[in-house]
């Protein structure tokens, strides 16, 4: 029997998921081999206090990326594919950032660069979207794709606890960084909402095109009103298309329950794919982790071994919309007196909202008037949220946050 041929693999970065990914190659290298006929073998790791760049880009076939952050990740990246190698790389930032000159040098040079670790960890929406690229035209993409903040929403929704307490108890558990702030404000979430609307529209996207909005403001009591009005909270990314335009945004929402993401609990992730031959498809899993990360990476690394399609590089740019339509929820906290309510709803209808429901708590001047809207256009509903800002009878400054009323059956 001939001997296997071997992919020397040049690993930079070995925290958490390259240490992971180190001993999952060790621990698969017969799997790949049987599935590929090639052995992948670590030939060098590049981290601070070990290796160097350039031998180990000499000695390597092939280059996981793991270092994180943009330099001088992008420097390696762009290096390896000039000199004709594959690279792997986990690094949401770096692909929302730079992209097009990342795509551009794999193009050149003839090689794939793959990511299917920067998107929602074990989840492979990447594969979904690319490999049914062309065939399953997709019109929409929903997804939780950050298990710190979908962790936190969560904890608060089930105890009543701050948002300050949970993210600290996030902190501890390990889902949550020492510094949250990408995954608290959006960020994070937007990076890779970035990746998956230019794989899914075949259209160049950065980061920059990506508005979010994050759950930093998010209070006890609109979760608690949320559970009166049948509705979950969670921080979505949405990309989708209308004609030949793109919005591609990240806020916090509120989902009714026949939406199926709303179950989505704890620090998971899910991505739903909508289209008019697919109507819906949902798929989930453990969004972060070493190992989960890890095994996206191997897979990608599979991928590259067996000769599968490339991975697909976007030409065009479709324009960005920046005003949709959209329901809301409007928390207001009032002094409970003849005539609020009515001034309230004059000013929402005088800007063409209509209003689904409302609940109303408390008496004297801690009353909270809370209510959601019908669908209508976001710019028209902040003009009616400024006005209603300039009441009288308000005691604090009004919190608004989307609600999207589909459901599926």
């Amino acid at each position: 029997m001939s001997e296997a041929r071997v992919t020397r693999i040049g690993l930079l970065g070995r925290g958490t998921v390259g240490g992971a990914f180190h001993e999952l190659i060790a621990d698969r290298a017969d799997a790949v081999e049987a599935a590929s006929g090639i052995r992948p073998e670590i030939s060098g790791v590049l981290r601070r206090s070990e290796g160097d760049f350039e031998s180990i880009l000499e000695g390597s076939d092939l280059i996981v990326e793991l270092i994180g952050g943009i330099d001088p990740a992008r420097d390696y990246v762009l290096r390896a594919l000039r000199a004709g190698k594959p690279v792997v790389t986990a690094n949401k930032q770096l692909v929302a950032q730079c992209g097009d000159e990342l795509f551009e040098a794999a193009r050149s040079a003839g090689v794939q660069i793959r990511y299917e670790a920067a998107v929602a960890g074990a989840v492979p929406v990447i594969r979904v979207v690319q490999e049914g690229h062309g065939v399953l035209p997709i019109e929409r993409i929903s997804g939780i794709v950050n298990g710190t903040t979908n962790f936190i929403l969560s904890e608060m929704a089930s105890t009543g606890a701050s948002y300050a307490d949970v993210l600290a108890r996030a902190q501890e558990l390990g889902y949550a960084e020492a510094d949250p702030t990408d995954d608290v404000n959006g960020a994070d979430a937007a990076a890779k909402m970035a990746i998956l609307a230019r794989l899914a529209f075949d259209t160049r996207v950065g980061l920059e095109d990506v508005s979010f909005e994050g759950i930093t403001e998010i209070r006890p009591d609109d979760l608690a009103y949320a559970k009166d009005l049948g509705l979950s909270l969670k921080l979505l990314g949405v990309a989708e298309k209308h004609g030949g335009a793109i919005s591609v945004r990240v806020f916090p929402c509120f989902l009714y329950r026949g939406h199926p993401l709303a179950p989505v609990e704890g620090p998971f992730n899910a991505v739903t794919l909508e289209g008019p031959t697919i109507s819906e498809i949902t798929i989930s899993g453990p969004g972060a982790g070493g190992i989960e990360t890890a095994s996206a990476v191997l897979a990608d690394v599979s991928s590259i071994l067996t000769g599968e399609a490339p991975v697909h590089f976007a030409d065009r740019r479709l324009e960005i919309l920046d005003d949709l339509e959209s329901s809301f929820y409007l928390h207001l906290e009032v002094a409970d007196e003849p005539g609020v309510l009515a001034r309230v709803a004059d000013v929402i209808g005088r800007n063409g909202i209509s209003v689904k429901s409302v609940v109303q708590q408390g008496t004297g001047r801690e009353a909270s008037l809370v209510m959601v809207t019908h669908r209508a256009p976001e710019r028209s509903f902040y003009a009616a949220l400024e006005q209603i800002s300039d009441l009288d009878f308000l005691g604090a400054a009004p919190r608004a946050i989307r609600v999207i009323e589909k459901e599926y059956s």
